[in-house]
């Protein structure tokens, strides 16, 4: 069999994966949120061949060969070096090409050399800005991704990881045993806290907060293999805006005056976005917007970003070639006490 031929059998067994009423929803809610820039999008995040995956390198092992590796399979640094808020010590690698480097299996007591994300997820991180020696939380810190990036670009002097679902937070304590060595993981809590109580427990704590908030993952949910618990899952979605908006409400609480939050989803949905950010500007009187907006130029080559966003926010769109997100990013700042 030739390769095109091939190929569209490939496509042809995607395309009956993908779940018609996510769909059928989908297009009525983002056509009507996103116009025109909706039929690209969707183009992407129905064809899984044409998705890409980003390598975040770990610098807490070392593998000599890798970035050579990397490079004869086309990847190339994923962002550029002059930007002034990138941390040296963040290496991430991606390619315009589609496909995965292989991925690394958990071995209790041996280190990752690296971890496959969507080079979009480390925009959060970014944003966050955190330096050595502060007190960061990730509040909804599962699978684990963004806690492992974070300790690529500093060592807070206080690292707390939450993760509320029982699954998940082994999940998360997994990832971080694979990417992060023994002297360094004594300095970092994991816990089970529900998100939403953290900032009545340890109120005015920290010096920068992650809210990657439990969202309608707008990939995943494409491909629900159950259309009955894809019914379900839509019907619930309303109801995720009101958790993510005590999350975040937690998180300004738990915040310190003068420290910093970045919220993030996977959504391309603006109830789950713009809306809560709004949402919480309204009502909490002590917390200001941060502009971004100098962060989305730096790195406008590797992403494509939805235009007539506000400052303090970005939404990144899937494209054929940057293939990156969903991923919503808002930073806060914390002016004063509660």
């Amino acid at each position: 069999m030739d390769r095109n031929k091939l190929e569209k059998k490939a496509k042809g067994k995607l395309q009956k994966q993908i779940c018609q009423v996510v769909l059928d929803h989908f297009e009525k809610q983002y056509t009507a949120e996103l116009r025109d820039a909706w039929s690209s999008v969707r183009d992407v995040l129905t064809s899984p061949w044409c998705w890409q995956h980003a390598v975040l390198l770990n610098r807490f092992s070392q593998n000599p060969g890798l970035e050579s590796s990397l490079a004869e399979q086309g990847y190339h640094p994923a962002f550029p070096a002059a930007l002034p808020y990138l941390p040296a010590a963040l290496r991430c690698y991606s390619r315009t090409a589609p496909g995965r480097f292989p991925a690394q299996k958990h071995q209790p007591g041996r280190l990752k050399d690296y971890y496959l994300l969507n080079a979009a997820s480390l925009l959060p991180v970014l944003a966050l800005e955190v330096k050595d020696g502060e007190a960061v939380l990730d509040l909804c810190a599962a699978p684990g991704g963004k806690s492992v990036a974070i300790l690529q670009c500093a060592c807070p002097g206080h690292f707390h990881c939450n993760e509320y679902d029982d699954l998940r937070s082994r999940w998360l304590e997994q990832t971080i045993e694979s990417f992060i060595p023994a002297p360094l993981i004594n300095l970092i809590t994991v816990s089970k806290l529900d998100g939403r109580q953290i900032g009545d427990l340890q109120p005015e704590f920290y010096d920068k907060v992650l809210v990657d908030a439990p969202c309608s993952n707008d990939r995943s949910w494409l491909f629900s293999a159950d259309p009955q618990q894809a019914v379900l899952r839509l019907m619930q979605r309303k109801e995720l805006s009101s958790l993510q908006f005590q999350l975040l409400r937690s998180a300004v609480q738990a915040l310190r005056p003068g420290g910093s939050l970045v919220y993030s989803t996977c959504t391309l949905s603006r109830a789950e976005n713009s809306d809560v950010i709004n949402l919480i500007l309204n009502s909490c009187r002590n917390v200001m917007p941060v502009d971004l907006s100098g962060m989305a130029r730096g790195v406008s080559q590797e992403f494509t970003f939805l235009s007539g966003m506000q400052q303090h926010e970005l939404l990144v769109l899937p494209e054929k070639g940057r293939a990156w997100g969903p991923m919503y990013v808002a930073k806060l700042k914390k002016v004063s006490s509660t």
